[in-house]
């Protein structure tokens, strides 16, 4: 198994010295500008200026090569053209420089010529010894130590301040907008790493290197592309062992897998949809835009844990608070209806008000604010809630109103700000800053606000730590594999299914159904036939031998006509099925992640629905429920129309053992799939199986 190799990343951003080769006079371009900022945030290291062809640079002295420097820099940055990228890497190498970092372009981004040349680069740094970020990098920073080897434009006007935030890009330019951002929100950025190609440094050492810093309570990431998912996922779990918070923006998909059609499971379980459910169990948020990343960030990063999802709503419009109710029912925020009590407290003295949750406080409050402090108060006190949203529009931008109204809100959340309190109004940026720096969340948008602080309390859940990356399977499971062997390794492998015999003659078919006894099922046996249904090879509600013998030879039939070169092994004959609620149960050794299981409901409606969720195997029971949880189908099982619920308990004992299965015989199994899988009122039970060990 691969591990996290996050040494490099702490090498770079703790580093005490650094060499600038290539670097230039004029402090807006690449090689001049990470020097300029340097030295404006005073960093506390060593700066070398390297540039044959000057003697001083910004003022500094300058050095005709590496080996001309009075130590061996920590970190060296290189920012010369493509072509001269390798020579002045190997003399990094020779003079012992741990980790170097090369902004030029032009190498993998480019084709198959840029993909050598950056190999020749990896090559020269492994065989050193020396930590490779990059090429075509934007660079790195430590804010605390002024660490700033980067040529980012978003932070030449203000330099980034210490915070508990660090920032993962792939992209250099979309990392850097990040940064611009958060300052932008008052939210301090302590460390950024821009990964650009990869050669040696990825996302998943920098995420690892932060999750292991306790100075970091946030890390906003952002992925194109995800190379080594087992190294990855080892970084989503060291950061879900340290408590550290994720917001991933992650966009783009990938063809890598270019999965077989041969079950479901396969057509359903897209890098994208594998992702997400991998994300959901290690914790991680994906944000689907700049603007909610940067929202939820903020929310963790000026805000404290919320008790539970209860809301409380305050606003001077009753639309308003209608507006936030249904967003806190899309995000997965209760509502809750006060207390009879909380209720009359609020109303003695704002006889006016609607006082059930939302409060509308109406207009008429602003006329006299001690009532705004006191319906504030009286939600806050009832411990009936455990967020606030409070909506007041633009009435802080009336010169007015701000300063008693500012007064008014202070004052009725003064020693009750035990939980998170999120204002939704529009006000000048010092009014702003004044809340915030007194614990308030501020947003413009009341669906901005309710989706960020219920991101939030989600990332602040507990949750089992995620598994481990499974390893590959010792031993191949050798195939072809036809339904009824898939039944019996499944069967094996502890997943429930329901029993087979297979017949190669009419005579054998007879025999078989006396011991099973009818009516009874059939169905033609073959490894190259997934969809028997559509070419005439099955039979229901079969109920007699001389029924049998007609079935086994219509099907043979129907399938020796519609598929004159399909191996047939027999056929199969199993007990009718009983009722119950159908869910398809699967597994894909992702090309990135390994082993995935998959759950949705639906049976064949699975396809047309793609109600269907996703974890990385190996998972136990709870995970399998927190599954099924998920789907939008989810109350089928819970019985609908006078149905039974179903043994929600089986179908999830069902799934983890398909999981672990899936787990041990990574490499050897592509995928494997139980649909319909019965969810029954006690128990659940398999009908049809099928394992394909060719990864194609």
């Amino acid at each position: 198994m691969s591990v996290i190799r996050a040494d490099g990343v702490g090498a770079l951003l703790q580093a005490k010295s650094i060499a600038i080769i290539g670097a230039s006079d004029d402090p807006t371009r690449i090689g001049g500008r990470p020097l300029a900022y340097l030295v404006r945030a005073g960093f506390s290291g060593r700066i070398y200026p390297v540039n044959p062809n000057r003697t001083t640079i910004q003022g500094m002295p300058a050095f005709g090569s590496i080996s001309e420097l009075p130590e061996t820099p920590d970190v060296a940055m290189i920012a010369v053209p493509a072509s001269l990228t390798l020579d002045a890497l190997k003399a990094c190498a020779e003079r012992g420089v741990r980790v170097a970092f090369i902004a030029s372009a032009g190498f993998s981004e480019t084709g198959e010529d840029g993909q050598r040349a950056q190999d020749e680069l990896l090559a020269v740094a492994r065989a050193a010894g020396m930590r490779l970020l990059g090429p075509n990098c934007l660079g790195a920073f430590n804010s605390e130590t002024g660490f700033f080897p980067t040529f980012a434009t978003a932070i030449s006007r203000d330099l980034p301040v210490p915070g508990p935030i660090g920032v993962v890009s792939q992209s250099g330019a979309y990392g850097a907008h990040a940064v611009y951002l958060a300052h932008r929100r008052g939210i301090g950025v302590r460390y950024m790493v821009t990964t650009g190609n990869e050669a040696d440094v990825d996302i998943a050492d920098a995420i690892a290197w932060m999750a292991s810093r306790p100075e970091v309570e946030v890390i906003l990431a952002y992925a194109e592309g995800i190379s080594d998912g087992s190294r990855f996922i080892e970084a989503l779990r060291l950061a879900q062992e340290t408590g550290t918070k994720i917001v991933l923006l992650k966009v783009g998909t990938s063809d890598a897998g270019a999965r077989a059609a041969q079950s479901h499971t396969n057509s359903l379980a897209g890098a994208d949809e594998v992702l997400e459910g991998i994300c959901a169990q290690y914790g991680v948020y994906r944000a689907t835009s700049a603007e909610e990343q940067i929202d939820v960030v903020y929310a963790l990063a000026k805000s404290r844990p919320p008790r539970g999802r209860r809301l409380g709503v305050v606003s001077v419009s009753g639309g308003a608070g209608v507006h936030i109710c249904d967003a806190a029912e899309r995000f997965g925020l209760e509502v809750p209806t006060l207390g009879v009590e909380t209720q009359r407290s609020i109303l003695d003295l704002l006889p006016y008000a609607s006082a059930t949750n939302p409060v509308d406080v109406t207009a008429q409050s602003l006329q006299k604010v001690e009532l705004l402090s006191h319906a504030l108060r009286g939600v806050l006190e009832s411990g009936e809630v455990d967020i606030l949203i409070a909506y007041f529009t633009t009435t802080l931008l009336a010169r007015a109103f701000s300063d008693v109204l500012k007064e008014a809100i202070l004052s009725g959340t003064a020693g009750l700000r035990n939980v998170p309190m999120i204002l939704v109004m529009v006000a000048d940026p010092e009014i702003i800053r004044e809340f915030t720096d007194a614990g308030f969340l501020v947003y413009e948008d009341s669906e901005r606000a309710v989706r960020a602080i219920a991101a939030a309390q989600w990332l602040w859940e507990d949750r089992p730590v995620g598994p481990q990356p499974a390893t590959p399977a010792e031993v191949r499971l050798d195939g072809p594999f036809t339904e009824y062997t898939a039944g019996q390794i499944l069967a094996d492998a502890g997943v429930p299914m329901l029993p087979q015999q297979l017949a190669r003659t009419a005579e054998e078919a007879i025999l078989a159904a006396d011991r099973i006894g009818y009516p009874l099922a059939m169905k033609i046996c073959s490894p190259d036939l997934q969809h028997k249904s559509d070419i005439g090879g099955v039979a229901l509600g079969v109920s007699s031998a001389d029924d049998v013998r007609v079935a086994f030879a219509k099907i043979s039939s129907n399938v020796a006509q519609a598929a004159p070169d399909a191996q047939v092994d027999g056929v199969l004959l199993s007990p009718m099925a009983p009722t119950g609620v159908e869910v398809v149960i699967g597994l894909v050794d992702d090309p990135v992640f390994g082993p995935v299981v998959m759950a949705g409901l639906g049976g064949v409606l699975v396809e047309v629905l793609g109600d269907v969720s996703f974890r990385l195997a190996p998972i136990d029971e709870h995970e399998a429920t927190r599954m099924l949880d998920a789907l939008g189908g989810r109350k089928l099982l819970d019985g609908v129309r006078g149905a039974p619920p179903s043994d929600v308990a089986a179908v999830s004992q069902a799934i983890a053992a398909l999981s672990q299965f899936g787990a041990s015989h990574r490499g050897s199994v592509a995928t494997a799939e139980v649909n319909p899988l019965l969810a029954l009122p006690d128990g659940a039970i398999g009908l049809d199986a099928v394992i394909v060990n060719d990864h194609l």
